[in-house]
């Protein structure tokens, strides 16, 4: 590439190494790639400024904004954005086993065990969102990612919004079969109902392959949406029915709420510890500094007082990129989430007078 960063710079991407193309997109594409200094790999969104409107270009800023809220092991994470006059290059987590359409579709239909696992996942996640006040709109199997270990992940924030107090929401967006009455009828909305909704939608498709509502005219699909009607497969089991019924319940006011579904006697069953007691939620988006990751980069050459010094001016940098991407596979790898993470961070404060003497 032979694009720099203005003024004789560096290339853009002069820290990453290119690998294939993943996918494209409606403003360019994504391709896997390298991180040099960790080794570690990323997917990397290209986009076209030239194809992106003052609308899309507002969308993408609102889609970036928001990932850089977002930091949860069932969410994927946004590692920095590097812009030129041309393009916006958006580093992300590479999660390479695909959607979890493709999944279902080549799985068949899961047993309630397996589909419980991803759910208890999915409903992690987006419980982050709306505790960052951010409403996804657009879930679906499509916008669900794999990692190499199982975990599904929440993606694609295109379609995402703030939520603010005492505003609804009136946009109708997403795909027609994931989306909840209110939404494709153009009523308000809160936020947190609708992806309720939807998560309804991908539990039923998890247990069945298939959807609660669907025909292939468009009119007679959503009449079938704002009914409410569907019919349930005999195969799910009483408690999975109970909980599908509360979450495609058409009056949002009387739909579960996800503190609800917590308490479900069905996703109460086999609920990892790590989301039954919300710790991931304290131990992935606290402001500290990983003392282990922090080692590796002085392993790595990093002067660890200036990486201190980064994160706490909050920049982006080689040093707070290369800390962000070590830091995200440490929580990762602690699959089990048994080990204290709380107990291996300290505040940077607490850090940095401990190695103020480093050299």
């Amino acid at each position: 590439m032979d694009e720099t960063g203005g003024n004789g710079s560096l290339p853009p991407l002069s820290n990453y190494r290119l690998g294939k193309t993943l996918g494209f997109g409606a403003f360019g594409k994504v391709k896997v790639a390298q991180h040099v200094l960790t080794g570690i790999k990323v997917a990397i969104k290209i986009l076209d400024r030239q194809s992106i409107n003052d609308s899309d270009g507002e969308r993408v800023r609102r889609e970036i904004k928001i990932m850089r809220l977002l930091s949860h092991p069932h969410i994927v994470r946004l590692y920095e954005v590097i812009e030129t006059q041309s393009t916006i290059y958006v580093v992300m987590e590479y999660m390479n086993s695909g959607e979890l359409f493709d999944y279902i579709t080549e799985n068949r239909r899961l047993d309630e065990n397996h589909a419980r696992h991803f759910f208890q996942q999915i409903i992690s996640g987006v419980e982050s969102c709306h505790l960052h006040l951010v409403v996804h709109r657009d879930l679906k199997p499509e916008n669900l990612l794999l990692d190499s270990k199982g975990n599904v992940k929440v993606a694609d924030f295109g379609l995402a919004n703030v939520m603010r107090d005492g505003h609804l929401l009136k946009t109708s967006c997403g795909s027609p079969n994931y989306a909840s009455p209110e939404v494709i009828s153009g009523h308000l909305y809160a936020g947190p109902e609708v992806d309720v909704w939807s998560c309804g939608v991908i539990l039923f498709a998890l247990l069945s392959n298939g959807l609660p509502f669907d025909d292939e005219i468009m009119t007679v699909l959503l009449a079938k949406i704002k009914s409410g009607i569907y019919t349930c497969p005999t195969y799910f089991s009483r408690g999975a029915r109970d909980l599908i019924r509360r979450m495609l319940t058409v009056d949002p006011v009387n739909r579960i709420t996800i503190p609800e579904i917590y308490r479900h006697p069905w996703f109460q069953i086999n609920l990892p510890r790590y989301i039954g007691d919300h710790s991931i939620n304290t131990s992935w988006s606290a402001r500290k500094v990983d003392v282990r990751v922090l080692e590796e980069m002085d392993v790595l050459g990093f002067n660890v007082q200036e990486v201190i010094g980064s994160l706490n001016n909050l920049w982006q940098n080689q040093a707070t990129v290369s800390y962000s991407i070590l830091l995200h596979r440490r929580l990762n790898n602690l699959s089990s989430h048994e080990d204290n993470l709380l107990g291996s961070l300290v505040t940077w404060t607490h850090f940095f007078c401990k190695y103020a003497f480093w050299n």
